[in-house]
């Protein structure tokens, strides 16, 4: 007998979809567009797995699906959501879903995760309380980010150690306090420490605490991070930046669940889930004898990588209006932005990532003379000023120009047509290159409109988008 599968999705062309995929993987299929018909048909009939999207004709398909778990309480649940933030992941997770897709997604993976569903019911006794979505750090729709949601809902019911990468600026510590918000160490302490920031010599006392008398210095007893986050979160940022004796005792300490404070004798068991973060590449450290293989091995159990905002920049409008927010509560001046602006911040390389942002939004606030934020205040702020880089290639066409116009017979003619036939496509093209296919800096540098830059590439042919800096 074929085993039967529930989808609830009132996107006509999407159930279609959905439901040839799954009879094609030998699934009898049942598809229904309301909450109301989804009630009937799981009491009428018995269903090996249900699919359900989440805003359904008639209203929430996760704030009811209290009466398909009292139906049906052994039947595992997909979530499928438009709405793909994280506090939809988290509601998903909440609801005790065997697992959560946002759209789009591929439908080898869901017909996948329909199998596994069938083959394996999930336990409801490790379902984690609910939890306060409206303080949830994290925040982007993109496709990107929707990967990180579904990995922090992942190991929300384990303690198992996540190794989190990702540039300068991504967000690092927010998916620490993600995971420890949302686990179920909540309850206990989140408490983070940065490797980079620590003068080496006092690493190990800041981790693992130190007796009185241990070293010059230590005048009484100190406590050190691994005691004080007994219970919670240890979120060890920079890790690569950590000396190979620390690495050392700290691999010690993760593989017996147990520290000895410096100068002291006794053991001290702890209790705490490990977080660790860096924008280091380290098996290239590992290669070059800067960390250790083993420690690695036993930090990368979660392997979890945030992108740079270049990678999610249709993530920069909802970005700019939360820290908009936060700038409001902070005593700023209260601001919106216009789509032209987000549009203006959205060319920006943005090196600093998500921080980066932050901070430019916050001087946005406080700078910009009217209530909303166009696109001229944005690139007043972002695009004015040339880098040094920038402004020592400013002047490279002069050397060729003038050895040019001196080869040039001095009489009536065409000269400035000539050169500019000469020079003009070349130019615009080194501007691309020094500012890394960057349009409104390259305007900028060449001191030309936008508009009339753009026109220009069209007109010689000039493809912007080759000269994008790659990451």
């Amino acid at each position: 007998m074929k085993p039967r599968a529930l989808l609830v999705e009132d996107d006509r062309a999407i159930a279609t979809v959905i439901s040839e995929a799954l009879q094609d993987e030998g699934l009898h299929v049942t598809a229904c567009s309301s909450i109301a018909r989804r009630n009937e048909l799981i009491k009428a009939c018995e269903f090996d797995v249900m699919l359900t999207d989440i805003m359904l004709d008639d209203g929430d398909g996760l704030e009811t699906i209290k009466i398909v778990h009292e139906t049906a309480p052994t039947m595992p649940i997909i979530v499928l959501s438009a709405q793909n933030t994280l506090d939809t992941a988290i509601r998903a997770s909440d609801s005790n879903a065997f697992e959560y897709f946002p759209k789009p997604f591929d439908l080898d993976e869901l017909a996948q995760a329909v199998r596994q569903a069938i083959a394996k019911t999930p336990s409801k006794s490790s379902q984690p309380d609910e939890t306060d979505a409206g303080s949830l750090p994290l925040i982007g729709r993109s496709v990107a980010m929707q990967d990180v949601y579904r990995m922090i809902t992942r190991v929300l019911r384990n303690d198992l150690t996540v190794l989190v990468t990702g540039e300068s600026g991504t967000g690092k510590e927010l998916v620490a306090e993600a995971i420890h918000q949302l686990g179920a160490r909540r309850t206990g302490p989140f408490v983070a420490v940065n490797m980079a920031a620590i003068p080496h010599d006092l690493l190990e006392s800041e981790l693992f605490g130190h007796e009185r008398g241990a070293f010059t210095g230590a005048h009484s007893q100190s406590i050190g991070k691994f005691e004080q986050a007994n219970g919670g979160t240890l979120f060890l940022d920079e890790i690569g930046e950590m000396p190979a004796d620390a690495q050392t005792r700290l691999l010690r300490a993760l593989q017996s669940g147990r520290i000895r404070r410096v100068g002291g004798r006794q053991e001290i068991g702890v209790n705490v889930r490990i977080v660790a973060a860096t924008n280091r590449n380290l098996p290239n450290l590992i290669a070059s004898g800067g960390f250790r293989e083993d420690l690695y091995y036993r930090l990368n159990v979660v392997p979890m990588h945030l992108p740079p905002l270049r990678d999610r920049r249709e993530d920069i409008g909802v970005l700019s209006r939360h820290f908009l927010s936060q700038a409001k509560a902070e005593g700023l001046p209260s601001k919106t932005i216009e789509e032209k602006a987000v549009e203006a911040l959205s060319a920006y390389e943005w090196r600093g990532n998500v921080r980066e942002l932050r901070n430019v939004i916050f001087r946005l606030a406080l700078m910009a003379r009217d209530d909303v934020i166009d696109a001229h205040s944005v690139e007043d702020l972002l695009f004015t000023a040339i880098s040094p880089a920038e402004a020592a290639h400013s002047n490279a066409f002069e050397p060729a120009l003038s050895e040019w116009i001196r080869s040039k017979k001095p009489v009536e003619g065409n000269l400035y047509q000539e050169a500019i036939a000469a020079f003009e496509k070349p130019l615009l093209e080194h501007a691309l290159k020094v500012t890394g296919g960057n349009q409104l800096r390259a305007s900028r540098l060449l001191g030309i409109n936008r508009n009339t830059l753009r026109k220009k590439l069209s007109d010689l042919g000039v493809i912007a988008d080759h000269f994008i800096e790659r990451g």
